[in-house]
């Protein structure tokens, strides 16, 4: 939720049709290993679920977003915390960070150069960034069925994802000066909340900018399409399930040299 575009999240649906966002984003909390008196950002915290789970840990976190909305629905969820309304390309904060989380964001921002660099930016030497988002092929029977059937609409379709490999993210951030400790990509087939709805409420949530300017007619027609065309393969046993696959990121940013008081040789 960090795409810096104008604000068209639904901050409620998303709490209460899309929990398997966030609720997914455990293991990575406990990846990131959150230690008392750490000061750490979540970049992207949508509704602030995991930015309360971090800060349950006893770390002192701070949890950005661009969208109006999410934010809004974070502080009536979580009074007690600290949300920043930024956009992850261009923020800054005064005092450093110990590390900076990141779950299921990223993959809504293109530049993702851009990000990085604030990134870096935002930590202490020896600073960690722990991150979740799609890659390559994330969700790729959907996004081919909804492609296929606007080119057939002869309609254009512009992919709002940036879905890189492993390889194309982590030399991303070598290049930005991070040692990468672990990338891993895995499939995670997510079943969707609401057993006939599911898809639809997908396409409401997430892909909503393939179909704008598309009449509401016309736009209904294309769902069922794609909705019917996908049912053989993402429907199974009462619900929708999207074809996720996902990258896992653990990086560190260095001391460099001159940060380094013992002159000894290793």
């Amino acid at each position: 939720m960090t795409a810096g575009q104008r604000d068209r999240w639904d901050s409620s649906l998303y709490d209460d049709r899309h929990s398997f966002v966030w609720r997914a984003g455990a293991g990575l909390v406990e990846l990131l290993s959150p230690k008392t008196g750490e000061r750490i950002l979540d970049l992207g915290c949508g509704t602030g679920h995991l930015t309360a789970t971090i800060a349950a840990a006893g770390a002192e976190v701070t949890g950005l977003d661009s969208s109006i909305s999410m934010i809004a629905q974070a502080r009536q969820n979580f009074p007690g915390l600290k949300f920043s309304l930024a956009d992850a390309r261009n923020f800054r904060f005064d005092e450093p960070f110990d590390a900076v989380f990141s779950n299921a964001a990223l993959h809504w921002i293109h530049d993702a150069g851009a990000v990085v660099k604030c990134v870096v930016a935002a930590l202490r030497p020896g600073g960690r960034f722990v991150l979740e988002m799609g890659v390559q092929g994330n969700v790729g029977r959907i996004r081919h069925a909804i492609e296929a059937a606007l080119t057939e609409a002869g309609r254009s379709s512009k992919c709002p994802w940036f879905y890189p490999s492993a390889g194309e993210y982590a030399s991303l951030l070598e290049s930005h000066g991070f040692e990468v400790r672990m990338a891993q990509t895995f499939d995670r087939w997510t079943k969707l909340e609401h057993p006939e709805r599911g898809l639809r409420e997908w396409f409401e949530m997430f892909a909503g900018t393939y179909f704008e300017g598309v009449p509401a007619a016309e736009r209904e027609n294309m769902l069922r399409t794609i909705e019917e065309r996908l049912h053989p393969e993402l429907y199974r046993d009462g619900f929708w399930w999207a074809d996720y696959r996902r990258l896992r990121v653990e990086s560190v940013l260095p001391f460099h040299d001159e940060h380094w008081s013992d002159s000894r040789a290793f």
